[in-house]
Formats: structure tokens, sequence, C-alpha cells
């Protein structure tokens, strides 16, 4: 077999991905990287069950709920790049450790919070920790895995996690909120750093790929204001509309400054995103594959955790359990898709396949009614979309960091992790918009006095996010189709050989 490298840029070197010179401890160093973004994503959804009994405990009011949410995910999407290039700049291990024991410091903080502007604070400690973390970790695995099989079996673990930590946060902030207190869903977060930390401590190496760079001041603060404003922005769609100038003020403010950041990485001479990352075809299409990804997996988490427990009376727990074959099935597609699908028929038909299959799923769940049951109208439906998305995270991730120059693995990954966080953002603000102009209308003209009605109306907000997010999986669809080049990813050119053997 050829000792190619996964990519012709001369930087990376032919040892940078000869399959023997792969590490002895890789599969372990994945168990690592696999426990601390678990516990990265879990973070997006863990609180969410819990977020009632903490309002009853810390008395804050309806309107500020929401930022216990938002903090998190403004902290962790505006400093994202900043956390790649530093892993970039100083090592991807002292960045990986530090990002770990911040969190759980942050975490350890949020379970003590004894008032509204602590748990906050500590939500967006977390997120700035995570953003220096997530990239650590993604650029570690794709730094670590040399061999192009192997690699996809770390991808499709990596993807899973991405695609299904929602769900488990879910499952897990249940057990805890019903079994414990819901500070332990922040204090859980502690005993997984640990593990974490131990783990890269004990197994990971420090090697600075682009030590002789400096870090980009001007590009930093640019982006960093600009995905600010753009995740701010539509997180204020909900409470304040669009016509707001809370809500396009800062949406404006977003593009303006996110176009700013363009033209600057044109011209710095470090600049914080090489524009050579996004130049490649295969790589762009899987950024927005990601962010698309993002935007319409919170239709199937945030409204259907809605439905189960208001309309089908599902306690936290029975609520987590219900997402575990979705879990499942993306666990089942993330391995097919990575290791024998996308290398034999390329991201052209695989990704593509995956969305009209997680679009078939969620425009079915729109069935859903007065009279419907879990196990006949969401228990399919819910296999069928996770099998889908299976098909595109983890191939679109492993897409989207693969050949890139060892000296950009922490931007790129960085990246992704951006596209997926300001997909999150801008699905649950476009949603919730909709799903509530959709009771709304529903309940004009009819008695809103009558339980019926008031259910109802609910029922329709919800089959209104599904059918939206639908239609964005459609959208992923074509564009999927339409971006990516036809035949097996051109920055892995061993793959096919490999699975082949």
């Amino acid at each position: 077999m050829s000792q190619k490298t996964l990519t012709d840029d001369p930087r990376t070197g032919p040892r940078a991905a000869a399959p023997h010179d792969a590490s002895p401890r890789r599969w372990w160093i994945l168990a690592v990287i696999a426990v601390a973004q678990l516990m990265v994503v879990l973070d997006a959804t863990i609180v969410n069950i819990a977020l009632p009994s903490a309002q009853r405990d810390l008395g804050f009011s309806d309107g500020n709920r929401q930022w216990v949410v938002t903090a998190y995910a403004l902290a962790f999407a505006s400093l994202l790049l900043l956390g790649g290039r530093i892993a970039d700049l100083f090592g991807r291990k002292p960045a990986f450790l530090v990002g770990v024991v911040g969190f759980a410091g942050a975490s350890a903080l949020g379970g003590a919070a004894n008032g509204f502007a602590m748990l906050v604070t500590a939500r967006a400690l977390q997120g700035a920790f995570g953003a220096l973390l997530a990239p650590a970790a993604l650029s570690l695995l794709n730094t670590t895995f040399t061999d192009a099989r192997e690699r996809a079996r770390a991808f499709s673990v990596y993807g899973a996690i991405a695609g299904a930590g929602g769900a488990v946060g879910l499952l897990l902030g249940g057990l805890l909120t019903d079994a414990l207190d819901w500070r332990w869903t922040l204090y859980v977060n502690v005993a997984i750093a640990v593990v974490a930390f131990a783990g890269g401590w004990i197994l990971l190496g420090n090697h600075r790929d682009a030590g002789h760079a400096k870090l980009d001041v001007p590009g930093t603060v640019l982006v960093a204001a600009g995905l600010f404003s753009l995740v701010y922005g539509f997180s204020n769609a909900e409470s304040h509309h669009w016509h707001s100038p809370m809500t396009w003020g800062f949406l404006l403010a977003g593009a303006v400054l996110l176009a700013a950041f363009t033209w600057w990485q044109t011209r710095a001479a470090h600049p914080l995103l090489p524009l050579r990352i996004l130049l490649d075809r295969d790589r762009s299409a899987s950024f927005l594959a990601v962010l698309i990804t993002g935007a319409g997996m919170f239709g199937v988490f945030l409204f259907l955790t809605y439905y189960l427990q208001l309309n089908l009376g599902f306690s936290p727990t029975r609520t987590g359990v219900a997402f575990l074959p979705m879990v499942g099935a993306l666990m089942v597609a993330a391995q097919l898709g990575t290791t024998l699908l996308v290398p034999r028929l390329g991201p052209k038909t695989v990704i593509p396949l995956g969305f009209a299959i997680a679009m078939a799923g969620m425009a079915w769940l729109t069935g859903i009614g007065l009279g419907s049951h879990y196990g006949s109208a969401v228990l399919p439906q819910l296999i069928v979309t996770g099998f889908g998305l299976g098909l595109v995270m983890p191939p679109a991730m492993q897409l989207a960091t693969g050949g890139v120059a060892a000296e950009d693995a922490g931007v790129a990954s960085a990246s992704v992790n951006a596209m997926q966080q300001v997909g999150g953002s801008v699905g649950t603000a476009l949603l919730n918009t909709l799903a509530t102009s959709a009771a709304t209308h529903y309940v004009a003209g009819r008695d809103a006095t009558s339980k019926l009605v008031q259910t109802q109306a609910t029922i329709e907000s919800y089959t209104t996010a599904f059918g939206w997010s639908a239609g964005f999986f459609a959208a992923g669809t074509v564009l999927a189709f339409l971006l990516y080049r036809r035949g097996v990813p051109r920055q892995d050119p061993d793959a096919v050989a490999v699975v082949h053997m």
C-alpha cells in the first residue's frame, strides 16, 4: 500500500500520515477525547430538563430562563476560533487539559450557584472553556489517527457523540434531576473531567504545529464579536421578535463584522482562519452540512421533549430514555457511513442520502396528534431520523477536518464546532418563532380558554417545527448533492485501498 500522506501539502511532511507512525495508544486517546467531547456536548442540553427545578430554587423569571442556555452558546460560539488557534500555537495537550480543568471548575461554580447571576456566569465560563477544549479534542483526533480505515472508525465514534450527545444529555439530565437535584446536572461534569484530565495527562503528547506563528488579535476580535452578535441576535428573536432592533440590529452587525473578518484574513500575516481551509470544495460543503444539521436537530430535541413531557406525560427520565433508539440508529449509521459507504461511494452520494432520510423522518413526525402514542407516532420516526443524521454528521466532520496542514488542524476543528453551534442557535430561534406563530394562528378565532384548543395549539406548534426541520434537511439534500465532488474524497487517496484490504 502506498505511504502517501492524507494531503499533498508539503508542510505536513510524509510522517504526518504514514500508517506505521500511528500512536500505539491511539484507541485510549480516542476514549479520552470521546469522554471530553461528551462533556461539552452534554451541556448543550443537560441543563434544559433541570431548568424548571433551578428556576423554582433560585427564583428567577421566565424571561431570564433562556439566558441559562444562551450564555453557554454565546461564549462557546464566539470563542471557538480563538480556542482552536490557541491549540495550534501553544500545543493541543495544554489546551485540552486547561479546557478540561476550567470546564470542571465552571461546572462546580454553577452547581453551587446561590442566584441567577452566579448561574449564568458559570454557564458563560463553561462555554469559554468548552471553546478551548472542543477544537483541541477534535484536532487531536485528526492528528492521532493516520491510517484511513482507523481514522474513519475514530470519526464515526466522535461524530456519533457529537450527534447523539444532546439526546444523552436529556436522559442524564432527567435521571439526575429526578434522583438527586438539578445541581447535579452541573456537578456531574467534575467527575467526567477527572477521567478526561487523568487520561489526557498520561496519554497525550504535546506538539505545536504552528508554534512559529503569532496570534491574529484583530481577527480574533472581529470573529468573536461577529459570532457573538449573530448568536445573540438569533437568540433575541425568541423574546423580542424579528422586527426588534435587538434582533435585526445584532444580526446586521454580526454580518458586517464577519465580512470584515473575512477581508482581514486575506491581509493578515498570521491569519486566525487561513482561507486555504475554506477553499477546498468538499470541506466547504461539509461545513455547510454541519450547519444545517445543527439547525434541524433542534426540531427533534427541543420540541419533542416538550411533546413527550407536556402532552404524553413522560417524566424527565422517561423522556431521556425515549430518545435512546434515535441514538442507537445514529451510531449504527455513523459506523456504516464513515467506514463503508463514504470510502466506496463518496460523500456526493452518502451525505445527500442521509439528509433525505432525516427529512423523511421529520416529515413523518408531523403526523402526531392528540391521541398519538409513542410506539407508533414517535419511535419509528426517531429511528429513521437518527439513521439519516448518522450518515451526515460523522462523515461531514471527517471531511471538514481531513487533509488540512497540521498547523491548521486546531482552527479547522474549531470551525466545525462553530458551524454546529451557530446552526443550533439559528435553528432554535427560527423554529421557536415559527412554532409560536403557528400556535397563535391556530387559537385565533377559537375559544382560547378551552383546554382542548390550547392543547391542539401546542400540537400545531410542534408539527410546524418538525415540518420546518424537514425543510432544512431537504435544503441540505440539494446543497450537498450540488456541492460535493463526485467520487471518493481527494484528501484520502488511500481510503479505498485500505477499506478493501
